[in-house]
C-alpha cells in the first residue's frame, strides 16, 4: 500500500530567476516528492521551452547574428509574469493550500502575485530572491549592500545591446575562460566546475527587461497579510546577505504584525539547487507550519 496524502497538504508552486527556467528545480522537486511533498515549477512567460535559442547560439557561435536575432521574451512584462503565476495558483489551490517559492529575480514576481492575489497563496517562501519594499528592485543594485558583486562577470557575459533587441541576452556557452571563472565565482563558488558548467547550459540565453516599477513593491494591505518566510542563503555572492537582510528588515518593518520566518542555508546562489536535500527539509518544515 502506498501511503495517501492529506487533502491539506500544501502543494509548493516554485518560480525560477532571471535566465533560469523549470527545469533547474528537478532536483529539489525530487527530494521534495520523497519526503510526500506535491511541488510544480513554473516556466515564466519567454521561458522553458517557450525560450528563444538562437541558431547563431549554437557552436560554431555566430557573435554578430546572436547580437541582432530576435527573441520571443521581447516585451514581456512583469505583469505577464505575475499573470502566468496567477492562473497556475488558482488550479493548484483546488487542491488545497499552496506555499509559492521564489528564488533570485523570481520574488519580484512574488511580491506581485501576492500584491495582487493574496487570497491564492497560504505562504509565501524567498530563496535569496528580490523583495521590494522601499525601492523598485533594479535600484537596489546601486545600494551599499551591492558593492561586493562583481557585476563585470555578468557583464562580460552580454552577447547583445538591451537597446537594439528589446531584452537582456547572454552567452553562457562562451569559451571565454575569465566570463566563466567570474559567473562561476559570483553564482555557485561552492560548486565543482563540472556541476557549475552543467548549471549553466540549463539557462536560456535571454530575459524580459521588466524587473517591476515603483508601483511593483510590497503593498502591506494585500502583500503584508501574507505569512512569509525569507530563506537567507551565506554564500551568495550576486545577492550578498547584507542586502537579503536589509530585504527582511524592510519586509518587517512595513508590516511588524507579521514579520517573516527567518530560515538560513550554507550556500551559494545555485548551490542550493545542486544540492537540494537541505533545502527540501527546509521547505518540509516550513510547510509543516
Amino acid at each position: 500500500m502506498f501511503p495517501v496524502m492529506p487533502p491539506t497538504a500544501p502543494t509548493f508552486v516554485l518560480v525560477h530567476g532571471a535566465f533560469a527556467n523549470s527545469f533547474s528545480f528537478a532536483p529539489l522537486q525530487a527530494e521534495l516528492a520523497l519526503r510526500g511533498h506535491r511541488s510544480l515549477a513554473v516556466d515564466l512567460p519567454g521561458h522553458g521551452f517557450e525560450a528563444t535559442f538562437p541558431a547563431a547560439y549554437q557552436a560554431p557561435q555566430d557573435a554578430a547574428g546572436l547580437a541582432t536575432t530576435p527573441g520571443a521574451i521581447k516585451g514581456v512584462t512583469l505583469a505577464d509574469n505575475a499573470a502566468r503565476v496567477i492562473e497556475v495558483l488558482e488550479r493548484a489551490r483546488e487542491h488545497g493550500p499552496v506555499v509559492l517559492v521564489g528564488h533570485s529575480r523570481g520574488g519580484v514576481t512574488l511580491t506581485a502575485v501576492a500584491n495582487a492575489r493574496p487570497d491564492l497563496v497560504d505562504r509565501l517562501v524567498y530563496v535569496s530572491a528580490w523583495a521590494p519594499v522601499e525601492l523598485e528592485a533594479a535600484a537596489y543594485n546601486a545600494e551599499p549592500e551591492m558593492a561586493s558583486v562583481d557585476a563585470g562577470a555578468l557583464v562580460g557575459a552580454l552577447a547583445a545591446n538591451p537597446a537594439d533587441v528589446g531584452l537582456l541576452r547572454c552567452n553562457f556557452r562562451t569559451a571565454d575562460p575569465e566570463v566563466v571563472a567570474g559567473l562561476k565565482a559570483v553564482f555557485h563558488a561552492d560548486g565543482t566546475d563540472d556541476e557549475f558548467r552543467v548549471f549553466l547550459n540549463t539557462f536560456q540565453p535571454d530575459e524580459n527587461l521588466d524587473a517591476g516599477t515603483a508601483d511593483d513593491v510590497a503593498q502591506a494591505a494585500t502583500w503584508g497579510t501574507v505569512p512569509r518566510t525569507y530563506v537567507r542563503l551565506t554564500d551568495d555572492a550576486s545577492l550578498p546577505l547584507a542586502m537579503q537582510d536589509r530585504l527582511i528588515r524592510e519586509g518587517d518593518t512595513l508590516t511588524p504584525d507579521n514579520p517573516y520566518d527567518v530560515r538560513t542555508l550554507s550556500s551559494s546562489h545555485l548551490g542550493w539547487l545542486v544540492h537540494p536535500a537541505p533545502a527540501a527539509e527546509l521547505l518540509a518544515e516550513v510547510a509543516a507550519r
